[in-house]
This record gives structure tokens, sequence and C-alpha cells, in this order.
């Protein structure tokens, strides 16, 4: 802990700024990455997407109570980031949150970035028809095997609203796939 507050002391010294904030990058842009394309589906929405949010940390740190862990104060910028991207390109577009994520899907076999196979397509679908919070707190724990407790500071829920939301997503999953 210790190590994080001279860490964000750098961060906000003007002499050490540009240093401590290109080892942050360092650290945080893959697995940022991953987190935020786990959200928007899209490889250069997720680009985009990651840009915002480390331009957010770095204009905001500042502001950074020590209230949370960095880690934690970082990913729900990314999150919020990520949300706010898919409600302002559903709007932008006159559709809804879900029909932005469908569309979305349907153009994931056509990413050249798109690892996954027929199986993950099914996956994606079942996960978008999932209410939102259930949608990021099943990606965060299935894809990233982020804990509960990191989840929690990140999102701002209790551990066990959680594990409720992780359990019902799983049970909704499992039946759009038995459906499907």
């Amino acid at each position: 802990m210790q190590d994080e507050k001279i860490f964000i002391a750098q961060l906000i010294n003007p002499k050490t700024q540009n240093e401590a904030f290109k080892k942050l990058v360092y650290e945080y842009q893959k697995p940022l990455y991953y987190h935020i394309r786990n959200i928007v589906l899209n490889h250069d929405d997720a680009d985009d997407v990651l840009q915002n949010t480390f331009i957010k940390v770095f204009s905001n740190i500042q502001n950074f109570k020590g209230e949370s862990k960095l880690y934690s104060w970082i990913y729900r910028i990314a999150t919020n980031e990520s949300l706010t991207f898919i409600e302002q390109r559903a709007r932008k577009q006159g559709i809804s949150n879900e029909e932005l994520q469908q569309k979305s899907i349907n153009k994931l076999e056509s990413d050249v970035y798109f690892e996954g196979d027929i199986i993950q397509l099914k996956l994606q679908k079942a996960i978008a028809s999932l209410p939102e919070k259930q949608q990021l707190v099943f990606k965060m724990k299935y894809f990233e095997e982020m804990k509960y407790e990191n989840m929690s500071e990140i999102l701002d829920t209790s551990v066990g609203a959680l594990k409720a939301s992780y359990h019902h997503a799983v049970k909704k999953i499992e039946e759009y796939l038995k459906n499907d």
C-alpha cells in the first residue's frame, strides 16, 4: 500500500508525472483493453474508450482520494467510459443499448480481432440478453476472473449482491443456450 501512495504522489507531482503516467499506461493498457473490449465488443471502439479512460485518469488523478485502490478507481473509470460510450452510440443511432449490443455481436463474425468460434458467438448473444449489471458482473468474473472484492470496489456494490448477480446471470445464460 505504501508503494501505491508513492506512485500516486509521482502521478500528481508535475516533475515526475510524465514518467509515472508512462508506467501506469504500460501496467494497465492490456488488462484495461480487455476489460473495455468485453463491454463494448468492438476492437476499434475499445481502443477509443481506452484512450478516453487514460485521458480521464490523467486529468483527474489529483482528485483521487485514495478511498479505494488505484486499480479499482481506474477500472471504475474504464467501466463508466465503456457504458457511456454504448449509451451515446445507441442514442446516436436511435436504438436501445440492448439493440446496439445485438448489432455489435452480429458484427463480431467479421471482426478480424475476434478470436472466438460459433460457441463464443452464442455465449456473447446469451450475455447480451442479460440486464446490464448482470452482463458486467458475468464478464468481469468469467472472462477476467476478477475477484468479487475487486468488483465490489469497481462497481460500488456489495459482494453478496455481486455473487447473486453472477448466479442469476449463469442461470439465464444456461437457459438461453439450452433453448438456442
